[in-house]
């Protein structure tokens, strides 16, 4: 993962690299571990709605760190509720 001020490349399994906006991060202390929520930048679509995708980081690793999937179904709602807060904080 290398990144930009609000900008991350994230190479896929077949090396292709595209360059996404970062929603925001956040450190978990119950697991350990920093999350990224991103979406690719310039794929809004007509309404300005985007498909925001969620990894967990290990920061200062190798150019910023190597994205992770996420693990679990404890981990998902632990970022769904990051989001949830974060966009009613948005919204005021």
């Amino acid at each position: 993962m290398e990144h930009g001020e609000n900008q991350i490349v994230v190479v896929d399994d077949d090396g292709n690299e595209q360059l996404c906006e970062i929603l925001f991060t956040f450190e978990s202390e119950d697991f350990g571990k920093s999350y990224v929520l991103y979406y690719p930048a310039g794929s809004e679509d007509e309404n300005g709605q985007v498909d925001i995708h969620a990894s967990s980081f290990l920061p200062g690793e190798e150019e910023g760190g190597e994205l992770q999937p996420i693990e679990s179904e404890e981990e998902w709602d632990m970022i769904e509720q990051m989001l949830a807060t974060f966009l009613e904080e948005d919204d005021e």
